[in-house]
């Protein structure tokens, strides 16, 4: 519930991103905004990707990596 429901209301900190991946979002002291790529394999939530978020939208080539990953689990 934490991670869709908070004040203030914005966006929310947990998205989908497509093809089963799902985007969560913290904030850093040093005032940066870093993304974690998360997955669910066989009924397990699985952390695929890690970055730091220079640009507003989610760069392909972080989803990428995330993408592969998940694949790679589920093969």
């Amino acid at each position: 519930m934490r991670a869709q429901w908070r004040w203030p209301v914005g966006m929310p900190l947990c998205r989908p991103m497509g093809d089963g991946l799902w985007e969560i979002r913290t904030d850093l002291p040093s005032n940066r905004i870093a993304r974690v790529l998360l997955g669910v394999d066989d009924g397990v939530l699985v952390a695929l990707h890690a970055f730091i978020k220079k640009t507003q939208k989610t760069p392909p080539s972080e989803l990428g990596v995330a993408r592969k990953r998940l694949k790679e689990l589920k093969s």
